[in-house]
C-alpha cells in the first residue's frame, strides 16, 4: 500500500489533490481512498490530506501517521509543520519550491529523499493563477509511480471542465520537470 499525505493551506487544494489521485488509481482497477482532516481550519491555515492507494481492499480508515510520501504544496508551511514526520524510511518529501533538494536538506534538516519542482511558477505560467494542486499530483506521480501519467486525464477534465486540458499540461510539465536528489 502507498500511502501519501497532502500538506496545503485551506483553498490550495490539497483534498482535491488527493481525490483525483484516487479516481485516477480507481480507474486503473486499484483500490484507493482519498480524504481530509480537517478542524477549525480557515483559508489559508495549515490542512492536511491523505491518499491511500493498493492492488487489495483498503480496511484502514484512520489519518496516515506513517506516509510513504508527502507532498507539501507550499515550502513556507515546513517553516511550522514537520512534513517528515513520522515518514517510513524509504519516504520522499516533495516540495513546491524554486530551491535545490540540497537547499532544502540543509535548511530543513530533512533526511528522506526529495523531490523538487517549481510548481508556483508552472502554475502561474499554464493557469495564470498560482493555485498548485494538479501541478503537485505530476510530481508526485513521477516520484511514487502509484499511476500511470494518462489515468489522470479524465478526472483533471471531469473535475476543471473547459480549464481541463490546462491542469493536465501544468501536471504533465510538473512531472517532466521534477528533480530529485538521494539522501547523503
Amino acid at each position: 500500500m502507498i500511502e501519501i499525505r497532502f500538506h496545503g493551506r485551506g483553498g490550495q487544494g490539497a483534498v482535491t489533490s488527493a481525490e483525483l489521485l484516487a479516481q485516477a488509481a480507481i480507474a486503473e482497477g486499484k483500490f484507493a481512498q482519498a480524504f481530509p482532516s480537517f478542524g477549525p481550519e480557515r483559508r489559508g491555515a495549515p490542512v492536511l490530506a491523505f491518499a491511500r492507494i493498493d492492488s487489495r481492499p483498503i480496511r484502514l480508515r484512520q489519518a496516515i501517521y506513517e506516509p510513504d510520501i508527502a507532498v507539501v504544496l507550499e515550502e513556507a508551511l515546513m517553516n511550522i509543520v514537520n512534513v517528515e514526520a513520522g515518514m517510513k524510511a524509504d519516504g520522499v518529501v516533495i516540495v513546491n519550491t524554486h530551491k535545490t533538494a540540497a537547499e532544502l536538506r540543509e535548511r530543513y534538516k530533512l533526511k528522506c529523499r526529495i523531490f523538487c519542482v517549481d510548481a508556483t511558477k508552472i502554475a502561474l505560467e499554464g493557469l495564470g493563477r498560482p493555485i498548485t494542486n494538479t501541478t503537485m499530483l505530476g510530481a508526485a506521480i513521477k516520484a511514487c509511480g502509484c499511476v500511470n501519467l494518462a489515468s489522470m486525464e479524465t478526472p483533471l477534465l471531469e473535475r476543471f471542465g473547459k480549464i481541463g486540458p490546462k491542469n493536465l499540461a501544468v501536471l504533465k510539465r510538473a512531472f517532466d520537470e521534477a528533480v530529485s536528489e538521494n539522501p547523503a
